[in-house]
């Protein structure tokens, strides 16, 4: 199923003791990239945490916040770092006396200072406390990989919409190109009439002319390749894996196709077809970058 690179998910996960809140988002990324914000007490379980996201995403850069309400009075303990509040103070003395302000420091201003006042965790169960984190964040995923997949299917839609009308226009060309060479034979003669006047035209030799330039202005290669490149992409599009890669690979043989084509566009209702493709196949490039 093809996935969008952007998401979002939220989940809270709630018990006697705490109150775990877990948003995941993310954005287009050529890689996986994960970025993981969370309270210093879950920084051990940062590793289990990147390889369960794994599960739910393969590109994209990935923002992860975790955050933490403790309940009840029994769960820390309060520590008070008296060097470093010494520290504070004779600071707050100093710049009084150098600045000549009255010092008004008390007590409860200077708790309020950086790593003065701390809360020290009471002991908890790590294994009890990663099984409530892992269900935070299986559900936060769940979330964000349900809004990737709902992406996906809108991104989907519109790239078999803009292959569809792709395939159309390569059909308008293949139907053209008889035509053109037609034409250009016309011309060919016309040509040789003019420069040769009551002399006999050999035919080897328009034969030969022909030969030459009808590979400077056929495009059968590059409509049947277009048209290989169209099928390959619409089959990797209901393919469950991701896709991302395989698509933006394609959407570049794509471009080199359509370019080749209007190089040889030797008429303007081919050069005109030319633009066209070239314009859905910029637009198809687009989309991709949103696809995991």
């Amino acid at each position: 199923m093809v996935k969008s690179m952007t998401g979002f998910g939220h989940a809270e996960i709630v018990n006697d003791a705490r109150k775990l809140t877990v948003e995941i988002k993310s954005v287009n990324n050529r890689y996986l990239d994960m970025s993981i914000r969370m309270p210093k007490k879950y920084g051990a379980f940062e590793s289990r945490i990147r390889e369960v996201l794994k599960e739910y995403a393969g590109r994209g850069k990935v923002d992860v916040f975790i955050t933490e309400e403790v309940f009840g009075s029994g769960n820390g303990e309060p520590v008070v770092n008296t060097e470093l509040a010494k520290k504070y103070m004779a600071a707050c003395e100093s710049l009084a006396s150098q600045t000549g302000a009255i010092q008004d420091i008390n007590v409860s201003d200077l708790v309020k200072f950086p790593e003065v006042l701390t809360l020290r965790d009471a002991a908890v169960d790590e294994e009890e406390l990663w099984n409530q984190l892992e269900d935070a964040v299986r559900a936060a995923a769940e979330k964000f990989d349900e809004s990737r997949k709902a992406e996906g299917i809108k991104l989907r839609t519109d790239l078999e919409e803009k292959l569809t009308g792709m395939r159309a226009h390569v059909a308008e060309i293949e139907a053209h190109e008889p035509e053109i060479m037609t034409s250009y034979r016309q011309k060919l003669e016309d040509k040789l009439t003019e420069i040769l006047g009551d002399r006999t035209m050999d035919e080897s030799q328009l034969a030969t002319a022909l030969v030459i330039y009808s590979d400077k202005l056929s495009t059968d290669e590059e409509t049947v390749r277009l048209g290989s490149h169209i099928d390959q992409m619409l089959g990797e599009l209901g393919k469950s894996e991701s896709v991302g890669r395989k698509l933006d690979f394609l959407a570049q043989e794509m471009n080199r196709e359509s370019n080749t084509i209007l190089s040889k566009a030797g008429d303007l209702a081919t050069s005109n077809i030319g633009i066209e493709i070239k314009t859905v196949v910029e637009k198809i490039r687009e989309q991709i970058q949103n696809i995991e």
